[in-house]
C-alpha cells in the first residue's frame, strides 16, 4: 500500500487542466490573450474559443474563454506574468489597460480589454517570460492550500499569512499560491479552474470537501463545483469503460 505523501503525488484526485475566464465578448478576449500568452487559438467542441500553449510552453497552459455576463470582480482569482523587459508595453500595444504602475509593490496590475485584473512582473533574470502563478485570495490561505494539495498533488509552503502549492502533477505554473483577504467571498470570480477527474464521479471529491453547483449541460460537458472557500472550478469526470 502507497504510503499517503507518495499516492499524494502519484494518484491525486484530479489533474488541472487550464483556466476558464468567463467574458462577455469571448473573440475579443480569446484574441487578447493568444498575443500575451503567445498561444495558439482555436476552438472547443461547443465552437467557443480557446488558447493552448505556444512553443516550449507547458502542455496544460490552456484558456477557454466562455460567453456570459461578465461579474463584478475584484481579481478574487488571477494570474501572474513575468515580462520579457522592464514594461508592459507590448501587453498595452495589444489591449491591456493599466490600473496601477509599481509602487510599494514591484509589479504592474493590468486589466485585459474586459477589465479582468492580472499582475506583470518586470524581468529581473533570465527565467522565461510568460505567465508563472495562479493567485487565489480568500479568508483561509494555509487551509485552501492544504485542500488543493490534496486535490491535485505537491506540496505546501507556508510564508506569514499567505500559502503555495508547488510541484502539483500537470500544475503548469510555478506556483499555485493563495492570500489571505478577509471578506473576498463576496464577489464571484470570473476566472475559475478547469480539472480532470480520475473517476467516473464525484465521489473523491465531495467526500474531500467540495460542494457541486451545476450538472453538466448539451453546452459544457462538466461539472461545476465549489472549493470548501467557495472558489468555483469545472470537473470533466474519467470516460466511463
Amino acid at each position: 500500500m502507497l504510503p499517503d505523501t507518495l499516492r499524494q503525488v502519484t494518484h491525486p484526485i484530479a489533474q488541472f487542466d487550464g483556466l476558464v475566464l468567463d467574458t462577455a465578448d469571448p473573440g475579443q478576449a480569446a484574441a487578447f490573450w493568444q498575443s500575451a500568452l503567445g498561444g495558439r487559438a482555436g476552438v472547443d467542441a461547443g465552437g467557443n474559443p480557446i488558447v493552448r500553449p505556444g512553443p516550449e510552453r507547458p502542455a496544460r497552459e490552456i484558456l477557454r474563454l466562455r460567453p456570459a455576463v461578465a461579474p463584478a470582480d475584484d481579481a478574487r482569482v488571477h494570474v501572474d506574468l513575468r515580462l520579457a523587459g522592464a514594461t508592459p508595453e507590448p501587453l498595452l500595444t495589444a489591449g491591456a489597460r493599466m490600473v496601477r504602475p509599481p509602487g510599494d509593490d514591484p509589479w504592474f496590475v493590468l486589466a485585459d480589454p474586459e477589465g479582468t485584473e492580472f499582475c506583470a512582473f518586470p524581468a529581473v533574470d533570465d527565467r522565461p517570460a510568460g505567465m508563472f502563478e495562479l493567485v487565489v485570495k480568500c479568508s483561509d490561505a494555509h487551509g485552501l492550500a492544504r485542500w488543493w494539495a490534496g486535490v491535485l498533488g505537491g506540496r505546501v509552503v507556508e510564508e506569514g499569512e499567505s500559502a503555495a502549492v508547488l510541484g502539483a502533477p500537470e500544475f503548469p505554473w510555478d506556483y499555485m499560491v493563495f492570500d489571505p483577504v478577509p471578506g473576498i467571498e463576496r464577489y464571484r470570480s470570473r476566472t475559475r479552474w478547469h480539472l480532470e477527474a480520475r473517476d467516473r464521479d464525484l465521489t473523491a471529491l465531495l467526500a474531500a470537501g467540495a460542494v457541486a453547483r451545476a450538472e453538466p449541460s448539451a453546452d459544457e460537458p462538466w461539472w461545476t463545483l465549489a472549493d470548501p472557500g467557495g472558489n468555483e472550478f469545472c470537473v470533466l469526470l474519467a470516460p466511463g469503460l
